[in-house]
């Protein structure tokens, strides 16, 4: 999730490391966890079980309804759609609005058109509430960047790695909560759920920062001019590190979307095999921002994009015990990828520019992990999947040349 506060970090011109890139042996560690902080992770935790709870229930709902397959996989890709539009706007919208503001407006648009579903309807009306609820999903990625500044500077690898520990909760759970409700107390539960969770973090609306400054001033405090989306791809090394990131997130959609469908690969093995990688990912994520904060996050990048390449290898065969191994080796090479490349997109840009890292990061992460199972599907027809996950390890390893300029530069911003 995403956005930016130019008056809380500040532009350094020393060639001197950073306390991350030191190991932080003589540096004070400030406290990570304040009230504020807490607060944020409480939103986040509540927008993502309302998305991650109608995230299967609604195809599956749509399809029961008439609307076949077909129509189905058109509501998932109507979210992502309201998503990546909110992505591409939030940046603009940081420029106009306090943050809060922006949160509320998310839990709004994620809430109060998921009860319209209580009356049914056409799929037309199905589509047009997953668009509004992913639009106001991706306002919810503004947290990501208040929470960047919340965190100490020498502390934010670490924090992110609890933010992805806490985040990563609903995906575990919601997500099969809402196939579970829907199909013993129908969909109308869901919907309620969803509705009530999203519209949680409104009781706590004033307590929720409009700044992360302590000063209090608003989000478009003219200290700093803030750099656009645009602007940002063209800042060195944001585009390969979105890049780097996206081949991680393409793999990732792949073993969700094709690891059930997969010869050898199915039932309980598949089953077990997704929810290693969930649960090694986490892991994989909170340790990465622990060792990177004390070590520097760029000489991550390797290991992660290793481990996530032999984990989509050692899948040939799709022998039980094969897969499993694989999805622990990719779900902690991915927590590890995802960690490193979102603090160093926010630490190698300029204080006014971290809302474009994040935005960037977040279109990386949905971009692959929708264009992925697109592509490997028309492989796979080709191939098999066997030989089409061994691809995909390949390619993933055919990135690692492009991991070594990274460890040579260091951030622009310090905190």
């Amino acid at each position: 999730m995403f956005h930016f506060r130019p008056t809380v970090i500040s532009m350094s011109t020393s060639t001197d490391p950073v306390p991350s890139q030191r190991g932080n042996a003589e540096a004070p560690r400030r406290r990570m966890v304040s009230r504020p902080l807490c607060l944020m992770f409480a939103a986040s935790f509540a927008l993502l079980t309302s998305f991650y709870v109608m995230l299967a229930a609604t195809p599956l709902a749509a399809a029961a309804a008439g609307a076949g397959t077909a129509g189905a996989g058109l509501v998932t890709g109507a979210l992502l759609l309201g998503t990546v539009a909110a992505e591409l706007a939030t940046p603009a919208l940081m420029r106009r609005f306090r943050y809060r503001t922006l949160i509320a407006a998310g839990a709004l648009l994620m809430g109060l058109p998921a009860v319209t579903l209580l009356f049914g309807g056409p799929l037309a009306v199905v589509l047009a509430v997953s668009v509004v609820r992913g639009f106001g999903f991706g306002l919810g990625t503004v947290m990501d960047v208040l929470i960047a500044e919340l965190l100490p500077r020498e502390r934010r690898g670490e924090g992110f790695g609890l933010y992805g520990v806490v985040d990563s909760v609903p995906g575990v759970v919601a997500l099969p909560a809402g196939v579970w409700l829907a199909a013993h107390y129908g969909f109308g539960v869901v919907v309620l759920v969803a509705a009530a969770s999203a519209l949680a973090p409104l009781a706590a609306f004033r307590l929720l920062p409009g700044t992360a400054d302590p000063r209090g001033r608003a989000a478009d405090d003219p200290a700093g001019q803030p750099i656009g989306l645009l602007a940002g791809l063209r800042h060195p090394s944001q585009l390969r590190l979105a890049l780097l990131f996206t081949v991680t997130t393409v793999a990732a959609g792949v073993v969700v979307s094709f690891l059930p469908l997969a010869a050898g690969a199915a039932g309980n093995v598949a089953a077990i095999g997704l929810l290693a990688q969930a649960l090694a990912a986490t892991v994989g994520r909170w340790w990465a921002g622990r060792l990177g904060d004390r070590h520097g996050h760029a000489g991550l990048l390797i290991p992660g994009l290793v481990l996530t390449g032999i984990g989509m290898i050692a899948m040939i065969g799709l022998v039980a015990p094969a897969v499993i191994a694989g999805m622990c080796l990719f779900g902690i090479g991915f927590g590890i990828t995802q960690n490193a490349t979102q603090v160093l997109m926010i630490e190698r840009m300029p204080a006014s520019g971290i809302g474009a890292a994040s935005a960037l990061w977040n279109l990386a992460y949905d971009a692959g992990y929708g264009a992925g199972p697109v592509v490997f599907g028309l492989v796979v027809t080709h191939t098999g999947y066997s030989a089409a996950f061994v691809v995909t390890g390949v390619l993933i390893l055919a990135a690692l040349p492009a991991c070594t300029r990274h460890a040579r530069s260091r951030p622009t911003n310090v905190g």
